[in-house]
Order: structure tokens, then sequence, then C-alpha cells
């Protein structure tokens, strides 16, 4: 007898376990009243949650739609909270006779939240990789039932410790160099067994690696930087999440990645999108292929999966408060579901900005992804900055060959009169190196060439577009692509305990003569209109000299590249209608230059801020 009930009560308790409601994940966890879509989609995730019925407490936010997919392990909701206003209320799961509630919160939102001012050619970005800058707090450089379980500086392609805490830590530095804007490469959850340090594998779209911290930490880092007048852009990834993810390990329907059965790999030929002349298979290949094999593709074309992906970034907007998104390997999802991102972001935050990696080798193609090109039309990406691959080409040769009819600062002045093809050249994202490139300085024995700095820093300040600076440059750090890309993305000195150098306080002088140069330059440029706003003339270069002119409301900037290695005499009467005062001081070496005479000498490589 006693053995009897023993074997009913497991039967019972079995039965409980299996057909008990487990909801394993709820997205978005809490949304906004106020929002100019009403429409919200709730994504949950748990053992054969579709079989549940579904209802909501709410009076004021009505359950639209239910959706089930392929998988019974999926729910979708569609909410309409067109009359809602900030409360709790809860979503009820039944099945037969077990339920399950789980509270929802429909937040106030912050009183100007869809005023936020967007990154722009104000603006000059310090790009940073989260993992790699300063580590703040060693306590959760390895976290407990995560698949990467050890930091190792020494290997170039394993995690090395930096975290959110670093950054704060030095934001003191970032804002005394002088920039306005920090780019954080992907901070969300990047939860795979190695080498996804960089965070392009995303794991989790609502959570931050907490090898970096928690979202309450990256909320207060957003909050810091802003403290200090600095924006922060968030790096995003649209075209693909990592191989761990749930949606990957528990896929919701066969449709939600492209060539879900097995890896394909792309052909990375992005032309596709624009080509006239392109077949359906390179096309289908090069968009719907793998990036790589840990990173499965997602297909965009889903309307659950654009609604899930576009949320998501709003969320983070309103959330994270964050000032701008840079948008990973643009090109490669589908061009009407990005453009419908764009569009919907735009509509929230009409003064939002996002920046699309556009790696293309020509102008003519980067061009064909900003908004409004004609190149595009009638179809409209709706994207209003894309990164400019082609000048950091060109300046990579400029500062370091003689100038002459087709080299040196003649590759600049060619190159900027192609401008023709943008639609606005203003809104470029314009860069000497990234993370994914690289160094300018490819080594470090080429440092000791700082014309070629100087040159360099003083035209990406200056010139049009929106300036990126990669964290390092400003002393010198150097790498070269051939030896791996985690060499690209060595450790800041100075960001970890152990360094026996600390570059945020106590530079060389290579370095200090480096960090003092950019940041003169930066502090200048902060807030000045004539150079975030201006307009641009240029001169073609004679005699080894380019000199090109910012102009905004009666004030102007000439500026003055020698691009040879002689010292010449240039004729003041060529350049006499921007010349045109008969003085002005150079920001750089703040000296009153005399403008009087017939002519001016130019020292070798030799770089002149005029403002007049």
């Amino acid at each position: 007898m006693k053995k009897s009930v023993l074997t009913l009560l497991l039967a019972v308790l079995i039965s409980q376990s299996i057909f008990a409601i487990d909801i394993k994940t709820l997205e978005p966890a809490f949304w906004w009243a106020g929002m100019k879509n009403p429409e919200v989609q709730i994504l949950i995730h748990g053992d054969n949650i579709a079989k549940s019925d579904v209802n909501i407490t709410s009076k004021a936010v009505r359950l639209k739609e239910s959706v089930r997919l392929e998988n019974p392990n999926y729910l979708l909701l569609y909410l309409d909270l067109s009359g809602a206003q900030p409360e709790k209320f809860d979503i009820v799961f039944q099945q037969g006779k077990d339920k399950k509630v789980v509270p929802y919160e429909i937040k106030q939102r912050k009183t100007g939240s869809s005023d936020r001012i967007g990154f722009n050619s104000s603006d000059v970005l310090y790009l940073i990789m989260p993992d790699r800058f300063a580590n703040g707090d060693p306590s959760n450089d390895v976290v407990k039932g995560m698949r990467e379980t050890k930091v190792d500086r020494s290997e170039q392609y394993a995690r090395h410790g930096g975290d959110f805490k670093g950054i704060a830590n030095n934001l003191d530095y970032i804002y005394d160099l002088g920039v306005t804007a920090i780019w954080l490469n992907p901070v969300m959850e990047n939860d795979m067994p190695r080498g996804s340090y960089h965070g392009y594998a995303t794991t989790d779209y609502y959570k931050v690696d907490r090898r970096f911290g928690s979202n309450d930490e990256f909320v207060s880092l957003v909050d810091k930087a802003h403290a200090k007048g600095m924006k922060i852009v968030m790096d995003m990834i649209f075209n693909h999440c990592g191989s761990e993810h749930f949606f990957f390990t528990d896929k919701p329907s066969k449709d939600w990645f492209n060539f879900s059965e097995k890896y394909i790999q792309t052909s990375y030929k992005t032309t596709t999108q624009y080509d006239p002349y392109v077949s359906t298979a390179d096309k289908k290949l090069a968009l719907d292929g793998w990036f790589v094999e840990s990173m499965p593709d997602l297909n965009q074309r889903n309307p659950h999966v654009a609604k899930y992906l576009i949320q998501n970034s709003i969320w983070w907007i309103e959330y994270g408060g964050i000032d701008g998104i840079r948008q990973d390997t643009h090109p490669y999802a589908d061009f009407d579901m990005m453009a419908r991102w764009c569009k919907e972001v735009t509509e929230e935050y009409p003064d939002f900005n996002i920046v699309g990696e556009t790696w293309y080798g020509n102008n003519v193609a980067i061009a064909y992804w900003q908004k409004d090109s004609k190149l595009a039309a009638p179809r409209n990406s709706n994207l209003r900055s894309v990164m400019d691959f082609p000048l950091m080409g060109v300046m990579e040769k400029a500062f370091d060959e003689e100038t002459s009819w087709d080299n040196g600062m003649a590759r600049i002045y060619d190159y900027l009169g192609q401008d023709i093809v943008y639609e606005n050249p203003m809104e470029l994202l314009i860069f000497l190196d990234n993370h994914d490139t690289s160094r300018f300085y490819k080594t470090e024995e080429s440092t000791s060439n700082f014309d070629r700095y100087r040159q360099a820093i003083t035209f990406l300040l200056t010139t049009r577009g929106i300036p990126e600076i990669y964290y390092g440059t400003e002393i010198l750090m150097a790498a070269d692509k051939a030896n791996g890309d985690g060499t690209l993305r060595e450790t800041f000195p100075g960001g970890w305990a152990e360094d026996k150098q600390n570059a945020f306080t106590n530079r060389t002088d290579k370095q200090d003569k480096a960090y003092n140069f950019a940041r003169k330059i930066l502090q200048w440029r902060k807030g000045n209109d004539v150079i975030a706003k201006g307009t641009l003339k240029h001169f073609a270069p004679t005699d080894g000299i380019y000199v090109y002119e910012r102009k905004h409301n009666g004030k102007s900037v000439v500026v003055i590249l020698s691009g040879t290695d002689q010292q010449k005499n240039i004729n003041i009467a060529s350049y006499k209608e921007i010349l045109t005062k008969n003085q002005a001081k150079d920001i750089i070496s703040e000296k009153t230059i005399d403008l009087s005479g017939n002519t001016l000498t130019i020292a070798p490589r030799d770089v002149l801020v005029l403002e007049f």
C-alpha cells in the first residue's frame, strides 16, 4: 500500500514537472506608453508555451493577436498600446488547470526622450572595443556558467577582461582628449565557447554581456558620459546572431534563418544589392549566406524577425539612453527591412542618427546606401550616415607619397571632387582606421614619421564628414591586420592593474606628443560651427601644396598641407578668394601668420590651420 501511494505521488510530481508552464524568456520585459508606434511584440520562449491560452488583465492595453509558430516552444503576442497609460498588469497563461501569471509594466517615457540629438558633423567619435580598453572590475573577468572560462591577454583571440567600469574610470581621459561621442563595439551578451570577445555573435539581445557589467551599469555609463557632454553610439547587428542564441539552438520556425538546415557561407559580394546585371543565384548567396559558421544568418524578410529586431533597437534607445547606432554588415541584410528600420527609428526619434557599415572600395557603392540617394531611386535606404571606407584608403597613401599629378595630396583632391555621388557628404563617417582594419601605423618603427600623423589628424578633423578616432590612435598604437584581427584590438596600456605603463596618466614623450597634437585640434573643433557646418572649397594641389577652406556665417578656416619633402614658397595671389586678410592665427603653432606679401613659405610636410 505504501509503495502504491509513493508511486502515485511520484507520478503526480512527474506530471506536474512535465506539464507545468515554464517560461524561459519573455522579451521585452517592459515597454513604454506614448510611443508613436503603438504596437508591441512580446516574444515568449518556453517548453510547449504555444499550447497556452493567453489573456491580459489591462483594460487599456489590447491583445491584438497571438501567433503560434512551427515550434510550439514559442508564442508571439502583439499588443496595441494606443490608449495605454503607464501601468502594471498581468499576462495570464492557461493550460488546462495549470496557470501562470506574469506581471508586465508599461512605463512612463522620460521627458523629451523623442527629442534626443544624435551624433552629427559637430561630433568626433571615439571607438572602443570594451574587452580591450580597460579592466575596472577583475571580479567579472570570468562569470560562472558562461561558456568561455578564462581571460588571457597573451592570446589575441581570447577575452582580455575590459568592462564598463574600466571605461567609466577613464571618461576623464576621453573627455580631455576632446572627442564628443563614444562608439562602443557590441556590448550585448556573446555567450559563445571562444573567440567572441569582439561582441559580434549576440546570444541575448536584451542583456549586456555580464563580463562587461550589468544592464544597470551600462545605463550608468551612458549617464556618466552624458554628464560630461558626450554621446554614446551603440553597435548593433541585424544580419546574424551567435549560434548559441536560443533562436538557433531551438529555432522558432524554418524561415527564422536563411539556409537554416546547414551552414552556407556568404560570397561577401554585396555589390549584388545594386548590380543591374545581378543573377538571382549570386544575390541569394551574398545576402542569405552566413558571415561565418558561428553566426547564423537571420531572415529579415520574416515579419516577426523584422519586428523583433526593430523593436529591440528602439528598446535600447529608450532604456539605455543612447544617442546613435552603428549597424554592422548593413548591406548583408534585406534592403527593404533595413530601410523600414531606419524609417521607424527616425519616426520615434527625428534627430537620432544611424551609421551603416558599408565596406566597399568605391564611393559609388557607398553613396547608394545613403538616405535619398538618387542612385538607389526609387528605393530609399533611409540611412543617414554611411562609412567612407574609400577615403580611408586614400588617406593611407596620401600622407606618405610625394605629391604629384595623381599621387599624395592629389589623391585627396580627386576623391573629394567626386562627392557629387553623395546625397550628403557631411553625414559620412570618416576614419583613419578601425577595429577591422590595419591601424594607421602598421609597425612601431613607422610611428617615427610624425609628419604623417600631424597631416592625417589635421585633415581628418577639418574636412567634411563625421570623424572617428580608434582608441589608441591618439598615442600611436600600431598593428597590421596581416598579423591577425586580435592584434588590431590590443589592450590600451594602463587599462590593467599589472601594466607597467599607464598611458591614461603617464605617457611617454612620443605618446604625449601625439596625444597633445590631437587634443589641441579636437578641443578647438569642439563647438566650432565653421568645421561642423561650413562649406568646403579646395584648390588643385600646386607645387606639392594642398589648400582648402571651410566657411560658415562669415567666418572661415583655411588649411594648408604640404605634400612634399621640400620647402615651398606659395603664391598668395593664387588663393586670394580665401586668404581675405593680411594676417591670420595658426591654431597649431599659435603664431600669427603674415599674409600681406606675395608669397608664403611652407616648410616640408608642414600643416597650417588658419582662422579668419
